[in-house]
C-alpha cells in the first residue's frame, strides 16, 4: 500500500537524479556558507559533486521517454538482451559496429548492428531501456548530446548515432 498517488510517484521517479543532486547542492551550500574550516571544504566539494550529478541526471532524464513499450531490455556484464513479443536477441557491447536510431518505426527503435548477425531493434519505450544509456555512453567517441538531441527529433528518418572506427592497420617493419 502506497501513500503516494501513482502519478506523483512516477514524477518523482523520473526526476530522482535531479532531486538528489538538488538535495546534495543545498546541503553543500549550507556547509560551505555556515560551516567552519574542514566543513566549508566539504561543503564546496558537495556543491561540485552536485553539479556533476545534476548534469548526468539531466542527460539520463532526457534519455527516458517513458515505458509501456513492447518487450524487456536487460543489460548484464556488457551483454544487451532484448526479449520482445515478436523478435528478440542479444548483442555484446564490445561487438557493436553501428548504433542507429530508427524514427520510421512506431515507437522509435534503437538498431544495434554487429558483424555476422541480423540487426537487433529495441523500442525506445521498452521496459528497462533506460539501462541502455550507460552502455551507449561507454561507446568510444559517442557524443551523448548529439544522441539525446536526435532522440527528440521528430519525423520519419533513420540516423547513425555511432559507428565503430576501423582498426588501424599495423605497419610491418623489416628492422
Amino acid at each position: 500500500m502506497s501513500f503516494i498517488r501513482p502519478e506523483a510517484q512516477a514524477f518523482l521517479w523520473r526526476w530522482r537524479e535531479l532531486l538528489g543532486a538538488l538535495a546534495l547542492l543545498l546541503l553543500g551550500l549550507r556547509w560551505a556558507i555556515w560551516g567552519i574550516g574542514l566543513m566549508q571544504i566539504n561543503g564546496w566539494a558537495c556543491v561540485a559533486l552536485a553539479l556533476v550529478l545534476g548534469v548526468v541526471g539531466a542527460q539520463r532524464m532526457r534519455f527516458r521517454l517513458g515505458s509501456g513499450g513492447p518487450g524487456v531490455v536487460q543489460v548484464t556484464e556488457g551483454q544487451i538482451s532484448y526479449f520482445g513479443p515478436l523478435t528478440g536477441g542479444a548483442v555484446a557491447r564490445s561487438e557493436i559496429e553501428t548504433l542507429r536510431l530508427d524514427h520510421t518505426a512506431r515507437p522509435s527503435h534503437w538498431v544495434l548492428e554487429q558483424p555476422g548477425q541480423s540487426p537487433l531493434a529495441i523500442p525506445v519505450t521498452a521496459a528497462g531501456a533506460e539501462a541502455l544509456f550507460d552502455v551507449f555512453a561507454s561507446l568510444p567517441g559517442l557524443k551523448t548530446e548529439r544522441m539525446l538531441s536526435e532522440l527528440h527529433h521528430k519525423g520519419p528518418h533513420q540516423v547513425v548515432i555511432w559507428q565503430r572506427s576501423p582498426e588501424p592497420r599495423s605497419q610491418y617493419r623489416l628492422h
